[in-house]
């Protein structure tokens, strides 16, 4: 599957992503995204919350149901005078960025960059045959880890996607496979520094091993047999169902803080937004 190549005659600083392939309705503009992404999940914070009320009266309900026989046997007692305090809903995640919403959020996340606690966190979609991820990559991102994630200012999640076919699907399995070796930063580099200027380039098996190799994943074996790992095959499609659900629709795409950026836009709009949301 190919897609429009940006045009080669327009400003050095336009905004680039690739889009998803078509479907029902054309993708939204940036705001709309951004609303589309706050809209959904501020419906799932609220179904969320309903069902954790639902479980939780069902629990007591269960309890005291339970409990019932015996205070029937028990002798008469004075009734407590006291209300149990209820346990209360965090309210502090709907007040929390948008970012941290989206985020894993794992300490031990072999996909993220940085300390799970620093200010700002960046979440990034991206597809591995997407050539405007390269682009970011290559560019920009080594610029933004050396200045915000090694200096504790920015926690740094990449979640992957595919848009483009099989193979975007086998190229995520793939680098989960290194991830899982502790060699995910080093499988983006080697994997995004091979690809072409424009278009989504073929990632056969016996290719996602030579980046392998090169990225230094110390168990080949291993590697080789997790491209073949079904629940790495059904991850990568769960978060892809999930990504689409939640309004994203091109990559690479970037929520920062509580901010939205589509594109491989220039280095200069990154540290604008970043430096908005430092405390």
């Amino acid at each position: 599957m190919t897609e429009p190549v940006q045009n080669p005659t327009a400003p050095e600083n336009a905004a680039s992503a690739s889009p998803v392939p078509p479907a029902p309705g054309a993708p939204a503009p940036q705001a709309l995204l951004e609303r589309e992404l706050r809209g959904r999940l501020r419906t799932a914070t609220i179904l969320n919350v309903i069902l954790g009320v639902v479980s939780l009266g069902l629990l007591i309900a269960v309890i005291l149901l339970a409990l019932r026989p015996a205070a029937v046997a028990a002798a008469p007692a004075p009734a407590s005078t006291s209300t149990p305090t209820p346990t209360s809903t965090p309210s502090g995640n709907s007040a929390a960025p948008l970012a941290e919403q989206v985020a894993r959020r794992t300490a031990d996340d072999p996909m993220a960059f940085g300390d799970i606690d620093a200010p700002v966190t960046i979440v990034e979609w991206v597809d591995y045959r997407c050539p405007f991820c390269a682009k970011y990559t290559n560019e920009t991102m080594p610029a933004i880890i050396a200045d915000y994630v090694d200096t504790g200012i920015v926690r740094y999640e990449v979640h992957d996607v595919s848009f483009f076919g099989e193979q975007s699907t086998a190229a995520a399995v793939a680098a989960r496979a290194a991830a899982a070796q502790g060699r995910f930063g080093e499988f983006l580099r080697v994997l995004y520094a091979a690809a072409p200027a424009s278009g989504h380039p073929d990632m056969p098996r016996e290719t996602l091993i030579g980046f392998a190799q090169e990225a230094g994943v110390p168990d080949i074996a291993a590697f080789t047999a997790a491209l073949d790992d079904p629940s790495l095959t059904a991850a990568v499609t769960a978060d892809t169902a999930r990504a689409q659900q939640m309004g994203v629709t091109s990559v690479p795409f970037f929520v920062i803080g509580d901010e939205v950026l589509s594109g491989a836009l220039p280095e200069a709009d990154f540290r604008t937004v970043i430096d908005a949301q430092t405390p």
